[in-house]
């Protein structure tokens, strides 16, 4: 057992579940700590002679919150030998935040003159950056307080046993590498749905995308040797104590060849025991965009 200590950072958007989270955390015998100035979270994280795990929220009610300044301290601690840190990200659909937000009749932290839907989409462009560079995401949008508390055991082991959870996501070259990603592999040598016009409006989820990217003559190959190299190096990664890692596929337009193969090898590694999340960083943007429309 690795004598790191872990630190939990816990975000997302206002009313998806972030201190039910913190309450489930500090059962597992984490020391939950909410809302603190941001200054003050590096002095927690670093505080000589601890070794109890933390769980940290943060969010747009902290004193001096900035997404920079989250991303510069998960840069600098993820760096630090003697701490194993992961940010866990909370989502959770617009519409079903405004509805929470309805019934508890509360003011959205970013509406205070405006509308909570206003409020809502403009948090969530603001936390992209921090989504782009989360360990684990959880979609809060379907799970009522017992499914979220199964689901956060899930990944953050309450026994205090030390699992490697695998992050499996797609992204288009033309918007950027994920900053996340610890390795990251090319799509775009494989034939493009793109150009054919009945797939051309769907993606990679669904079944004749998926079917066409596979009939390509290359992709059992590929696909069988990132499986393999997956199969080498995570029991590695356990092995040597890390608590995550981060897989990305990409394409041109990040809608269906990276995400056939993200769904292919996230449930390939969820049958074969390992604790998956996958995302499509352009499915989810084009989500909120339209939303926000």
């Amino acid at each position: 057992m690795t004598s790191n200590r872990r630190i939990v950072l816990v975000t997302g958007p206002a009313g998806a579940g972030r201190s039910s989270t913190l309450n489930v955390l500090e059962d597992a015998g984490f020391e939950a700590i909410d809302n603190s100035p941001m200054r003050m979270l590096r002095a927690l994280i670093e505080a000589p002679g601890q070794l109890r795990p933390m769980a940290l929220g943060v969010d747009l009610r902290n004193r001096d919150f900035s997404t920079d300044r989250v991303i510069e301290l998960m840069a600098d601690m993820r760096s630090r030998p003697d701490i194993d840190i992961e940010l866990l990200y909370l989502d959770c659909d617009t519409n079903v935040l405004l509805r929470r937000f309805s019934e508890t009749r509360r003011r959205h932290p970013m509406a205070a003159s405006a509308t909570p839907i206003e409020g809502i989409v403009r948090e969530k462009e603001l936390l992209e950056p921090v989504l782009a560079i989360a360990d684990v995401l959880i979609d809060t949008s379907d799970l009522n307080v017992h499914q979220l508390r199964s689901e956060v055991e899930r990944w953050f082991s309450p026994d205090g046993a030390r699992h490697l959870t695998v992050s499996v996501q797609s992204f288009s070259y033309k918007r950027g590498l994920p900053r996340s990603a610890d390795m990251v592999f090319d799509c775009r040598f494989l034939r493009n749905p793109y150009w054919e016009p009945a797939l051309r409006s769907m993606n990679g989820t669904q079944q004749p995308v998926a079917d066409y990217v596979g009939a390509d003559p290359l992709f059992a190959n590929f696909a069988t040797q990132v499986k393999s190299l997956c199969q080498l190096v995570l029991p590695a990664c356990k092995t040597e104590g890390k608590s995550h890692i981060s897989l990305a596929f990409g394409c041109t337009g990040g809608q269906h060849r990276s995400v056939t193969l993200a769904e292919y090898l996230a449930s390939s590694l969820s049958k074969d025991g390992w604790q998956v999340s996958v995302r499509h960083r352009e499915l989810d943007r084009s989500k909120r965009e339209e939303t926000s429309r």
